[in-house]
């Protein structure tokens, strides 16, 4: 319609040309006007003159050719229109080949792709070479990796859309053979060979047909492959010194790098394995970690034992057990949820239609994770539990802080969910994989992911609770921080003893340093101990056991792996949950201190305590009420408050102070009697050695050793101005400005953070701080003004002295003296004084 007329009383010449050669082109328009005009002629030469009517004639003829051509134009224009709805609204295209797409990967390939996927998967493989190490390698590290300038080729065969069930489906072949790789890795071998060889991979070969599905509305695609790739890699080996070593001196290293890569694409990418590529409409560009999840096992539907007895089972039956009897007797099944080493159980339900309601805390420890869901059912005729079917869900960080969760729905569809910010709850429902009928539905709420450099993504709900005390630049590979770990408490430990009782301690690795706990006798076990470790380069994690004493000696109830990979000068309080039992938590709080915030922080000054208030203490007299107070402890000194009579929900807002000595601050809150000893109700740390000069924390503690209870309290680390001062010109000049430097940069992320959570609040406490460091700025920038000009005072004070000092020649008083080569010319000078 672009062609038309668009201004009415002005000649369009482009569209006159176009008419004009519409007519050219439409040859039987011209056949019928020549013979017109030649009639015409003849009529108006030898029969009678209509000379008038001829312009007449010619108009209403154009009026309806240039007729004629606006329909067709609109024609076409609608035709196109058409076609692309009907292109749009079809699930098949024809089958179309792909040489242009290879011609355009082989042209971004070795400056873009080649970079950007061998940094992202030379991780992936180091991990997981380490993960399978062969018996023949003791150690493998990997030097080198690079996939090389040859690209893999799409789609020889064609490609083309089509439709299952309701799914649109890509499918094109994926042909990689090159011998252009860069793949080094240098192994330690084990006995008998005993020496350093390093391992070469040089060829490479992957072929298989990929599936490419678009999800929610294309915000992401699904990718596998149809079948089991063919997979052949070529190796070769080398000593230290170079020599060349036969590949028979390390028979099965090829089948071994085999095996490895085709289990790996199995796991993640072979039907109806699924990997997922996010498409983000925004990209903060964080790297996530790891995070924490909610896992909550709602309910079964349809667990019909008939029909679950055709998968596979992985437990093996002894006694007669009598089948006959059971399968009409109600399926008593429970669900055991898995994340890479953690599992946990649900308790055990009857009916075909269970519902569980279990709710699991389980940590991540990358930006993707498989929960597999594992249905068993207890058989009074067996000593182990059948393994009736078991589906999986699959979660991915995407890059605009929001989480994917994806998973095979019936007959190998989709089910995809999105979570737009952390803490938004999102409901699935998933059948059984490999049986007809079954389902399990399942809530999943990440709470919050974790990044790289060092801050949390937490959802509205628990930021508060998270309240970072301190601030500091990213995580340097070099600095002397200290790691401080303190042990709160553990809950739903295993335990052997009726009582559900059970003495228990925990010890904690950091490299090859090992600190432990005391031993507690307690359910709801409380240490509250504090440990240090200092920070190593290149450590990432934090090893957790967990120990029951025994008589005989301790039993492991429990290990957990924690990454500490971009931690801050923040703390970080986690429930971490133990790997290889099926129940148990370990409360920790994480701190980084670095020294130079220390020593600035641990100036001479003054602990203010507030206690507040109290809510919902546990009941100590028989009348469902207790006489509450609190006795603070600050390492050897000790203070109490008021007791409040008769309630639960006391309020002291009592204020006291301790010198600042950076002792452990302890509260204890007690229930007063008279004639009867007091009975404890709970007790907890204040945690305030991240605290800045004059900040203040407004905290609600949960109370440790009970079942109930919180304290809330406001401490502040009091410093005046002129001990702030003292320790601020204490450090040297470049020591200050790097020390407000970093907290700039930091208040300005914090900026940017509060801006897109839209914290109108956070942004005016940060508005205040920035002002307070700008003002800060400003006085250090007036004194180090004050004290250049000093210093240039100082130097031209200098200078005049040493010219007034300069060396003078004594006059000569013989010639026969100045000319003698024996003698010196003597000369007076005044002592310099000393410099300033």
């Amino acid at each position: 319609m672009g062609r038309r007329i668009k201004r009415k009383g002005l000649i369009n010449t482009e569209a006159v040309r176009e008419f004009i050669n519409h007519l050219v082109a439409e040859r039987h328009s011209l056949l019928v006007l020549v013979p017109l005009v030649l009639a015409f002629w003849a009529i108006e030469r030898w029969v009678f003159a209509f000379s008038n009517w001829v312009p007449l004639v010619v108009a209403v003829w154009a009026s309806l050719q240039y007729g004629s051509y606006q329909r067709a134009i609109l024609a076409e224009d609608l035709t196109k229109k058409w076609r692309q709805t009907v292109f749009n609204a079809s699930t098949i295209t024809p089958l179309e080949h792909c040489q242009w797409l290879n011609k355009l990967l082989s042209e971004i390939w070795l400056n873009y792709m080649n970079k950007k996927l061998s940094l992202r998967f030379s991780s992936m493989v180091e991990k997981r070479l380490r993960q399978r190490r062969s018996r023949l390698i003791e150690n493998i590290q990997l030097l080198e990796f690079s996939l090389g300038s040859c690209p893999p080729l799409l789609g020889l065969h064609g490609t083309c859309w089509s439709k299952s069930g309701e799914q649109k489906i890509m499918r094109l072949d994926f042909n990689w053979d090159t011998m252009d790789l860069s793949i080094l890795l240098q192994a330690k071998l084990s006995k008998p060979f005993n020496r350093t060889a390093r391992i070469v991979v040089n060829s490479l070969c992957i072929k298989g047909d990929i599936l490419i599905r678009p999800i929610l509305e294309g915000k992401a695609l699904l990718y596998s492959f149809v079948s089991n790739p063919e997979v052949r890699i070529g190796v070769a080996f080398g000593g230290g010194g170079g020599q060349s070593l036969p590949a028979t001196e390390l028979p099965g290293v090829s089948s071994w790098l085999v095996k490895i890569l085709t289990e790996t694409l199995n796991k993640k990418m072979v039907e109806p394995r699924r990997g997922c590529f996010s498409l983000p409409a925004t990209d903060l560009h964080k790297t996530a970690i790891g995070g924490i999840i909610y896992v909550i096992v709602v309910s079964g539907n349809n667990l019909n034992r008939r029909i679950l007895r055709g998968s596979p089972s992985r437990s093996s039956e002894i006694g007669d057990g009598s089948s006959g009897n059971s399968s009409s007797k109600p399926v008593q099944t429970f669900v055991e949820v898995e994340l890479e080493q953690l599992s946990r159980r649900t308790e055990m339900k009857s009916g075909p239609n269970p519902a569980y309601q279990s709710t699991f805390n389980m940590i991540l420890h990358d930006n993707t994770g498989t929960l597999k869901f594992n249905l068993y059912e207890n058989n009074p005729g067996s000593v182990r539990y059948d393994s009736l079917a078991s589906c999986e869900v699959k979660l991915k960080y995407v890059g605009d802080d929001s989480t994917m969760f994806w998973a095979v729905g019936s007959d190998n569809s989709v089910i995809a969910k999105h979570a737009e910010f952390c803490g938004q709850e999102i409901e699935m429902v998933v059948p059984f994989e490999g049986v007809s009928s079954g389902e399990l539905t399942v809530r999943l709420l990440l709470k919050e992911w974790h990044f790289s450099d060092g801050s949390h993504s937490l959802n509205s709900v628990n930021s508060s609770s998270l309240h970072s005390l301190d601030s500091s630049s990213t995580l340097l590979s070099k600095t002397g921080r200290k790691i401080i770990v303190t042990v709160l408490a553990g809950k739903n430990l295993v335990s052997k003893d009726k009582s559900g009782k059970c003495d228990a301690s925990v010890k904690l690795q950091y490299g090859k340093i090992i600190q432990k706990t005391k031993i507690v006798n307690a359910a709801e076990s409380a240490w509250n101990q504090k440990f240090e470790f200092e920070e190593l380069t290149g450590e990432e994690y934090l090893k957790v056991k967990c120990y029951r004493e025994e008589m005989l000696g301790t039993d492991n109830i429990g290990t957990a792996t924690l990454s500490l990979q971009g931690i801050n000068n923040s703390e970080m309080h986690i429930w971490v949950p133990l790997e290889e039992v099926n129940s148990g938590e370990i409360e920790l709080l994480i701190e980084a201190m670095d020294p130079e915030y220390s020593k600035a922080d641990s100036s001479k000054g003054m602990i203010e305590l507030v206690l507040v208030e109290a809510r919902d203490l546990v009941a100590a007299d028989l009348r469902g009420t207790s006489d509450p107070y609190v006795r603070v402890q600050y390492g050897e000194k000790k203070q109490r408050t008021k007791v409040i009579y008769k309630t639960l929900q006391p309020k002291w807002n009592q204020t006291m102070e301790f010198p600042d000595d950076g002792s452990s601050l302890e509260l204890h809150v007690k229930d007063h009697n008279t004639l009867l000893p007091t009975s404890s109700i709970g007790n907890c740390v204040v945690e305030y050695q991240g605290l800045k000069p004059n900040e203040t924390a407004d905290k609600w503690i949960p109370l440790q050793g009970v079942t109930c209870g919180e304290v809330h309290v406001r401490v502040t680390r009091k410093v005046t101005e002129i001990q702030r001062r003292a320790s601020a010109g204490s450090g040297s000049p470049f020591n200050k400005a790097r020390l407000l430097s970093n907290q700039m940069k930091q208040v300005m992320i914090k900026f940017q953070n509060l801006i897109d959570d839209g914290d109108l609040e956070g942004l005016s406490e940060a508005l205040e701080e920035l002002e307070s460091l700008e003002v800060e700025q400003e006085e250090y920038l007036v004194q180090l003004q004050t004290e250049q000009m000093l210093l240039i005072n100082k130097i031209k004070d200098l200078g005049k002295e040493i010219l007034n000092s300069s060396p003078v020649q004594a006059p000569s008083h013989s010639p026969s003296r100045s000319g003698s080569g024996s003698g010196t010319g003597s000369s007076y000078s005044r002592r310099l004084p000393a410099p300033m």
